[in-house]
């Protein structure tokens, strides 16, 4: 029997870190959010399948199923993305941030071409389409939130702790932590500020 963290119904999440030790903490915490289920590459069998990778080795992605959505954990700058990847966040980001972009990618989120540095959030059916004012300004394409997401974001500018959201949308702490970790994944944001400062750059809330 193979060696699996979390749920075997949840989310299934390849972990292939070049730190393996740091990769075993990941599927942890990765397993604790619920909902996912982690395992290593000595877990995979052929033909396999996986919903999503989460690598910090371009060299990794050549082992990966053609079309595996990916996470790629990296402090560089400046690099060429691979079009496998699905979306880039900093090495050191919160177990939490990496789940909600594991999240994203599998649903079908990618990173927007050249945005290297930061995780940005676009439907795959906007890969295709035609470009928006932004585009054609030289900016990115834009975000695209949830209800929800709005929801929370709007109580993020307003300053609400996760408490407060929590109580004002009627949810659970552990899910407004899951939608700030998206919300942050989508905007390429380092932290909450980073976040409201973009958004009102970007028009998606007034303060």
């Amino acid at each position: 029997m193979r060696a699996r963290h979390g749920d075997d119904d949840g989310l299934l999440i390849l972990v292939a870190l070049g730190d393996g030790e740091r990769g075993e903490r990941l599927m942890t915490s990765l397993a604790a959010l619920g909902g996912i289920t982690t395992l290593t590459q000595e877990d995979i069998a052929a033909g396999d399948h996986v919903d999503v990778a989460i690598v910090d080795d371009v060299a990794t992605l050549e082992a990966l199923p053609p079309g595996t959505p990916v996470v790629m954990l990296s402090n560089r700058h400046g690099w060429a993305i691979p079009a496998v990847v699905a979306v880039t966040l900093r090495a050191d980001s919160d177990p939490i941030l990496i789940g909600a972009a594991a999240r994203l990618a599998a649903a079908g989120y990618r990173m927007a071409e050249g945005a290297a540095d930061a995780s940005v959030g676009l439907p795959r059916e906007a890969e295709n389409g035609a470009a928006s004012d932004s585009d054609e300004a030289g900016g990115s394409l834009p975000v695209q939130l949830s209800p929800r997401e709005a929801e929370v974001l709007a109580l993020l500018a307003e300053g609400a702790p996760n408490k407060v959201i929590a109580r004002r949308l009627d949810i659970s702490i552990h899910t407004v932590k899951f939608h700030v970790a998206a919300i942050l994944v989508k905007l390429g944001a380092a932290n909450r500020t980073d976040a409201i400062a973009i958004a009102m750059r970007q028009g998606l809330v007034l303060v």
